[in-house]
């Protein structure tokens, strides 16, 4: 017999909830059925584009019905606690946007509730899907670098004034922070899925443009980790035109460079079979990338995504990332966002 395709719903109808959208529609075994909306025009509009049959005004409504598995939940970050919490105490498994939450404290809540329901809970940072990035983190795992040395992440990109008109873009309460959490946070998980999550941080954060926003357009943060390696990490979204983000991974017997998901410099002191076939691999747009409009990314990632969770709950195992993985990002930006306040090292557990 042929396995039940999933059903799945979204909350929220914003941009992102689009693409989350398109990628279920792309996803084998999986089947997007209902979406909740406090507003019934936009949720009767998202529902009529995304062929959606069942619109909802109330995350309890939805998660009441036996024919959703899964619940995304696609609204602004400070927003995500309340209906990944509904979902999962009514045992639903959860998809949760970046970053997971505004706080490590409010990502335990999570935790701890899908521990108790037995439920699965993936946090999405898509750009760990990227062959580039996994090219480069199997180099690392391998050993091939020796001794991690500097280890970097910058994400210098471009949002117009108008981006921030948003009104819970750029607030703490509701985006988390700024530049660093919500357009950096990508390439902090990748930095820490490469190198491991820093010890100590030492942080400082300013509105260099965006003056009208409550948190940061621009920080710049440096790192200690915990086998004596160092690194940056620079974010904005003051400048102009945006650039590609960027990883830097150096160590003693080689060096790797990766520009959004591709690989821009693959350099060892041993070279092995396949490293020429690497540097001369085209660059890999698949992923797209958001330096200098929000909706530059493609579905691509957020497909791959979530066909590993339907995989996952095929076969009984945790996602890739899960949300003590999604938390390990949260947890780095919110130590980095104390040091700026508190003009102090912060320090990670």
């Amino acid at each position: 017999m042929p396995t039940p395709l999933l059903g799945f719903a979204l909350v929220g109808t914003g941009m992102i909830a689009g693409y989350h959208a398109q990628a279920i529609a792309h996803t084998p075994g999986a089947r997007l059925i209902g979406v909740v909306s406090r507003h019934p025009e936009k949720g009767r509009a998202f529902a009529a584009l995304h062929n959606i049959s069942v619109v909802t005004a109330t995350v309890e409504e939805m998660v009441a019905r036996s024919d959703i598995a899964v619940v995304c939940v696609t609204t602004p970050s400070g927003a995500h606690l309340d209906p990944a919490l509904a979902a999962i105490r009514a045992g639903k498994h959860v998809v949760i946007e970046k970053p997971l939450e505004t706080s490590p404290a409010r990502v335990d809540q999570i935790i701890a509730a899908a521990d108790q329901s037995g439920v699965k809970v993936a946090a999405i940072f898509q750009g760990r899907f990227g062959s580039g990035a996994q090219t480069v983190k199997a180099a690392i795992s391998a050993g091939r670098l020796g001794r991690l040395v500097l280890c970097s992440a910058y994400v210098k990109w471009h949002r117009t004034v108008e981006y921030y008109k948003t009104p819970w873009k750029g607030t703490w309460a509701l985006d988390g922070g700024g530049a660093l959490m919500n357009q950096a946070i990508h390439g902090v998980d990748l930095l820490q899925w490469f190198a491991g999550l820093p010890t100590e941080v030492f942080g400082q954060s300013t509105r260099r443009v965006h003056t009208s926003i409550e948190a940061d357009d621009t920080t710049v943060a440096t790192l200690k980790f915990p086998d004596g390696a160092l690194g940056t990490i620079e974010a904005s979204t003051a400048l102009w035109p945006g650039w590609s983000r960027r990883l830097e991974i150096c160590g003693e017997h080689g060096s790797v460079c990766l520009e959004d998901d591709s690989i821009t410099r693959w350099d060892f002191a041993t070279t092995e079979p396949g490293d020429d076939v690497i540097r001369q691999t085209p660059r890999d747009n698949a992923l797209g990338s958001g330096a200098g409009v929000p909706g530059g990314i493609s579905i691509t990632g957020h497909q791959r995504q979530i066909q590993d969770l339907v995989e996952a709950i095929r076969d009984n195992r945790p996602p890739l990332i899960d949300a003590r993985e999604g938390r390990k990002a949260v947890a780095l930006v919110h130590a980095i966002y104390e040091s700026a306040k508190s003009g102090q090292p912060g320090r990670l557990e």
